[in-house]
């Protein structure tokens, strides 16, 4: 049985607690949580800590706060030698205090309070300093998921970067594209097909290859069309940017 105790009230705090709790071999010892910030209906009132120096002993600490406040928590930390991870993508894993073990222990998902997630579909990437902290890691990342990678910190933030434009990036255009919808009258669930669509494609195709539209035809009529309908001036400067992106990336073949 690995001990393991969350500290954070986020998202990813949440849900982590949540699989942690009902997986086989794991125990959720704490969850760290300020004064105000008390969750109250996926856990037991008897494993939340809101003092750092009432913290319990356990194999693996997993602090799931935001970036900015990761290198603080840690320095809060009243404990040495003890492994400590971080779910961040994009801080490296030297901004947890070296008075302790480190690792990463990053869930690749956007996570929303309230909506489960499969956990097994999720990947997970780790990283620690030893050969042996892996190994535990590794064995927590295993026991939740199907898929797990071992990714050093300089390529996290790689990943990271990617997520933000596949993940971040693509659902602002999803609102612009309900923004336009709504401003005509069109339900925005005509699309959910074409949406669906597009993004199967990628499971099978490389993205270059699954691209279609205006852009990628090079149909430069169709493309001014749409610029004169937009009466946006933050929509004409997306739309004129990934289009020329998508010219500029075919002339590259």
């Amino acid at each position: 049985m690995i001990k393991i105790t969350i500290i954070g009230s986020g998202n990813v705090a949440q849900h982590l607690v949540k699989i942690i709790s009902k997986t086989p071999n794991l125990e959720l010892i704490q969850m760290v949580v300020r004064p105000l910030s008390l969750p109250t209906d996926f856990i037991l009132k008897s494993k939340i800590c809101t003092d750092f120096d009432a913290i319990k002993p356990a194999d693996l600490y997993i602090i799931a706060v935001s970036d900015k406040a990761i290198e603080e928590v840690a320095l809060k930390l009243p404990f040495k030698n003890k492994l400590v991870v971080h779910t961040s993508g994009s801080i490296g894993i030297d901004k947890i205090d070296n008075k302790n073990k480190r690792g990463v222990f990053y869930p690749l998902q956007t996570f929303t309070k309230n909506k489960n997630v499969d956990f097994k579909s999720i990947p997970i990437c780790i990283e620690a300093e030893t050969a042996e902290d892996y190994l535990l890691i590794e064995k927590v990342a295993f026991a939740l998921s199907d898929k797990v990678y071992k990714i050093n910190s300089v390529q996290r933030k790689a990943l990271h970067v990617s997520a933000v434009f596949v993940c971040n990036f693509v659902n602002h255009l999803y609102q612009i594209g309900n923004t336009i919808c709504d401003e005509n009258q069109i339900p925005f669930e005509i699309l959910f097909p074409l949406i669906q669509e597009t993004a199967k494609k990628i499971e099978m195709l490389a993205p270059i290859e699954a691209q279609t539209g205006p852009a990628k035809r090079e149909d430069i009529e169709t493309i001014n069309s749409h610029l004169r309908f937009l009466s946006d001036e933050n929509q004409q400067d997306i739309y004129k940017i990934l289009t020329k992106s998508i010219i500029d990336n075919g002339k590259k073949l």
